[in-house]
């Protein structure tokens, strides 16, 4: 949503601009529109070539842009007329002067954005009630981590950029109450987030957002974050597994308490949406019900848990394509729900149901209602209605729609 409005945002006021997501409504390939632009990741490659090659049938220009096509620009280029490596803001009015002379290059790179030169967005440009919330913003952008299996990092060349704090506090000025940073990890500048935490303390906002586990072992940054209105964290826990951490060069979370510092995260009132990966290299079958005990024990709220998959532009995609270990690239199973890779300790199909067996208790009826009510000890009644059971039950309606419950019935912990 936020990119496709700083690519609108960033066009010459010349240029008339539509949004069209297809996940809300269809597209219209009969439209006038002289120039087509299409953002995509790599499970939507296949759809986005698809429509591309339509459009391109018709006599249309079409542009690409988004991680995919910035990490796969040979193969990209075959459908496209030009793509726009990395951000947008520099390279789209470059890209829309050549365009109107006749003279468009296959590609565009820039360097990274200055936040300072962000432009204004333009929210009417979306269909306000297709989405949760279009009250979305950012303050930073990237990371200097590296990961093995995060191509965030690698998109903005590891560096963490960050907006003045009075830009961010003018926008937050412009939305609702409740507001989602959309920042790959807002308080990886622990100044500038303390900063910005304690001047929106009188905007009385409720907000959610992304950041590492270590905002838990600080405790000046934690407070400020509950007294400015955070209420909710998506927070990549990955694994249990020092191992796994070491190997995947996640070091941030290396050696953390993670049962404490979860507690310290309830008892400030902010509930938790945890990341974890299944799949690496010190994965076993039993990997699945120690980490759902856990997940049960720390009541975490809300779990996102994935197959392992590496995608391309990240180094974990260069290591298993040089060992050979990566016996699928139909770019549509790289959604997470499929599995992609030869894991060392288990078959794919372990990992597979194993993944869907855990998403099968942790949304079974049971664990929600169980976690639930614990929560109601340590988050508002507003954060449960409006945040925590919307999101269990809309997760375990999609984890039906996938057959990932049916698919955990065929999962048996002694499978190798």
């Amino acid at each position: 949503m936020l990119p496709s409005l700083y690519v609108a945002a960033s066009m010459p006021s010349y240029v008339e601009t539509q949004i069209i997501d297809e996940d809300v409504e269809p597209i219209d390939f009969g439209t006038s529109a002289n120039l087509i632009g299409i953002s995509f990741m790599t499970y939507n490659a296949p759809r986005a070539y698809e429509i591309a090659d339509q459009f391109r049938e018709m006599g249309k220009t079409v542009i690409f842009g988004g991680y995919h096509p910035t990490f796969m620009q040979q193969e990209a280029i075959q459908h496209a007329d030009s793509i726009c490596i990395g951000e947008a803001e520099n390279n789209v009015p470059k890209m829309i002067e050549d365009f109107m002379a006749g003279r468009l290059k296959p590609f565009y790179k820039s360097e990274l954005v200055d936040l300072k030169e962000l432009p204004t967005l333009n929210r009417n440009l979306l269909h306000n009630n297709a989405y949760v919330t279009i009250n979305a913003l950012q303050a930073t952008r990237g990371c200097y981590h590296r990961c093995e299996f995060c191509s965030v990092a690698p998109f903005n060349r590891y560096k963490i950029r960050t907006r003045p704090i009075e830009h961010v506090l003018d926008e937050l000025k412009g939305l609702g109450r409740n507001v989602i940073f959309m920042d790959d990890n807002l308080t990886l500048d622990r100044e500038y987030a303390k900063e910005l935490f304690s001047k929106m303390i009188p905007l009385k906002k409720r907000w959610f957002s992304q950041c590492e586990i270590g905002i838990a072992e600080d405790d000046e940054l934690l407070q400020l974050a509950t007294s400015s209105g955070c209420r909710g964290l998506f927070i990549g826990f990955e694994s249990l597994s020092q191992q796994s951490l070491s190997t995947w060069k996640k070091h941030c979370n290396r050696k953390k308490d993670y049962l404490k510092l979860v507690q310290k995260l309830h008892k400030a009132g902010i509930g938790i949406f945890a990341a974890f990966v299944f799949g690496s290299d010190a994965d076993g079958p039993d990997v699945f019900a120690s980490t759902l005990d856990f997940l049960l024990e720390a009541n975490i709220e809300v779990l996102q848990s994935t197959r392992l998959t590496p995608f391309p532009g990240t180094p974990l995609f260069d290591k298993m394509t040089e060992n050979g270990r990566i016996f699928d690239k139909d770019w549509s199973h790289y959604d997470f729900f499929h599995v992609v890779h030869q894991p060392l300790n288990m078959n794919p199909e372990t990992l597979h149901s194993g993944t869907a067996w855990l998403q099968q208790q942790f949304y079974s009826y049971k664990n929600i209602t169980r976690r639930t009510g614990r929560a109601l000890t340590y988050l508002s009644p507003n954060t449960i209605m409006k945040v925590l059971l919307p999101l269990n039950l809309g997760y375990r309606f999609k984890l039906s729609a996938y057959e990932a419950f049916k698919l955990g019935d065929s999962f048996h912990h002694d499978v190798n």
